[in-house]
């Protein structure tokens, strides 16, 4: 049997020189935002995993998949899918994590996926803004920190939207999870 390799101290500075840039290449593709197709790509495997979920689980929904604000999505509609969402999202939270697993095991790309269950991040989403406003004609009119209740990512991203819309004020969030919250003041 004849040795094929190449002994470590005949490798070329140049092959070396080539591995660098190759990986730095690589780094670079990761980095780039993925394409619509991509991010349609990655709703449909989390549509599949989702339903494969519910299949398990026997509940009824129809499943829509879709590519929002640069992001991929999946949305749950049906009857008696309260139980999936769980108390204040924790459920659905989890459901999202697992999916996004899924979306990486089949890509080994991480994603952004938003999943939605009965609609409750678009209603979640309503009563965060009220909750916002009110924090911040709390803040106009006494001046003090507002502090919040600790929220998910997706509920503190809410409330920053809200807040970083209106002239004024600034929202931070504080702490670490799962006791992360935000703290909305006067603007400096």
């Amino acid at each position: 049997m004849t040795d094929t390799s190449t002994p470590e101290s005949s490798v070329s500075a140049s092959s070396e020189a080539e591995a660098s840039s190759a990986t730095a290449e690589e780094t670079k593709t990761s980095e780039t935002v993925a394409s619509d197709g991509d991010l349609f790509r990655q709703s449909e495997i989390a549509a599949d995993y989702v339903e494969g979920l519910l299949d398990i689980l026997d509940y009824d929904g129809d499943i829509d998949e879709l590519v929002s604000a640069g992001r991929p999505m999946v949305e749950v509609v049906g009857g008696r899918l309260q139980p999936l969402v769980g108390q204040r999202g924790a459920t659905l939270e989890a459901l999202q994590e697992l999916t996004r697993l899924a979306i990486f095991r089949a890509t080994g790309s991480p994603s952004r996926l938003l999943l939605d269950i009965g609609g409750y991040r678009a209603s979640r989403r309503k009563e965060l803004a009220a909750v916002a406003r009110n924090a911040v004609e709390k803040v106009k009119e006494h001046g003090d920190p507002v502090r919040l209740e600790p929220m998910s990512a997706f509920e503190r991203k809410c409330v920053h939207d809200v807040v970083n819309a209106i002239s004024g004020v600034q929202s931070e969030s504080e702490g670490v999870e799962p006791n992360r919250r935000i703290v909305v003041r006067a603007a400096d």
